[in-house]
């Protein structure tokens, strides 16, 4: 993009393009630039969303600018939400059921005649048990479980595991502390049997309902996961799309630019001639390029290709010269990146009406041979060389 840029703002700040008759006109065409330049600026930005939003897990944040514009891209986004919704809805709704059928366990436990030790907390000062919370890391009882099964304000028990793992710290906590030869120990281990063989009935139905869960949801992530990867495939084409049309409206501007380009002096030809020499394989094949785009017989393609600078149009000339002036402050870059010091000995010569210029886009030995050739060509042009 930037490439495109530059050559516009070169000719309109660089003195090739002539506004002098119509500043209005000059005015109108720099707002035009200005306002590209903020498209692709917008767009650069969405274009680093959604790089940042392809690293991110699949159930990251929705709230962010990405998330918003994936759910009004892809309408299955928020279909998978929801989707998942609705299911964990159903997956609360058998989990009560589950735990309605606990409770009916919970009661028959209660009820029998040794539970009565069980049914509220510990009364720690008034038996005198100094030490109980020393040895009993969390207390339990049954008036607590049934406070956390009946709890509506979201602390109470998501699953039945947690109100079993409870009920056995009830009966643990009561043989851990009291000595194994004691009516409490042997109550408590007695209970805790009958509540092992009752708990066995239930838990098929219990592990029946987390394998679902799973499955569930292992099937939601992967939905929510191709549609995530749909909606940036589909943020990806539309971005492209207004790329395409910004890079219409360069082209526009850039063909408005060279229209009204200035005459290229004969000084300018030459020194153009001899920058094309410089191009790199890859560059040079792009130049014979915009020399083939208003010369269809021209074969850019060629071995040997022979080029006259005087015949060209003054359009090409200018897209020429902007072009190669990028192509060059590239080369220079990338070459300084490097380390690297390219030292180039180009001999000028002054052209005459016609210099043939065989450019080749083969290697860099051969762009060398077209150097001498232009060389040559302006010697036989030009009996006497330029001072």
């Amino acid at each position: 993009m930037e490439q495109m840029e530059a050559p516009i703002l070169d000719a309109i700040y660089g003195g090739a393009v002539n506004f002098t008759d119509n500043g209005a006109e000059a005015e109108s065409f720099k707002h035009r630039v200005d306002e590209i330049f903020v498209k692709v600026d917008k767009l650069e930005q969405r274009v680093n969303e959604i790089e940042q939003s392809t690293k991110k897990q699949p159930n990251a944040c929705k709230s962010s600018s990405t998330a918003k514009d994936k759910d009004k891209h892809i309408p299955s986004m928020k279909k998978q939400q929801q989707d998942a919704a609705c299911r964990e809805a159903a997956a609360a709704k058998r989990m009560q059921e589950l735990m309605r059928h606990f409770g009916t366990i919970l009661r028959q436990i209660t009820q029998h005649k040794w539970a009565w030790p069980f049914l509220q907390p510990v009364d720690v000062e008034g038996l005198g048990l100094h030490d109980y919370y020393k040895v009993i890391d969390k207390p339990m009882d049954f008036s607590t479980i049934k406070n956390q099964m009946e709890a509506k304000d979201g602390t109470g028990y998501k699953n039945v595991r947690e109100i079993c793992a409870d009920v056995r710290l009830v009966f643990k906590n009561a043989m851990k502390y009291n000595d194994e030869r004691s009516d409490v120990h042997v109550m408590a281990k007695t209970l805790l049997a009958k509540f092992e063989e009752k708990w066995l009935q239930l838990l098929p139905k219990v592990t029946e309902e987390e394998k679902r869960l799973e499955e569930e949801e292992a099937e939601a992530q992967l939905k929510m996961q191709f549609a995530e990867e749909a909606a940036r495939a589909k943020m990806a084409r539309d971005l492209s799309n207004e790329l395409y049309e910004v890079d219409m409206h360069l082209e526009e501007l850039r063909e408005m630019v060279v229209q009204k380009c200035r005459k290229m002096s004969t000084e300018e030809k030459r020194k153009l001639g001899v920058a094309l020499t410089r191009l790199s394989p890859e560059d040079l094949t792009k130049a014979l390029d915009i020399v083939a785009q208003n010369n269809p017989g021209f074969q850019a393609t060629a071995d040997e290709v022979d080029l006259d600078i005087d015949a060209q149009t003054e359009s090409t000339l200018w897209r020429l010269k902007f072009f190669v002036k990028d192509a060059i402050e590239v080369q220079g870059k990338s070459s300084a990146s490097m380390g690297g010091n390219t030292n180039t000995n180009t001999n000028n010569h002054n052209s005459g009406n016609k210099t043939n210029n065989n450019l080749t886009n083969a290697t860099n030995k051969r762009k060398r041979e077209i150097s001498d050739a232009i060389v040559k060509t302006a010697k036989k042009k030009n009996k006497k060389p330029s001072p």
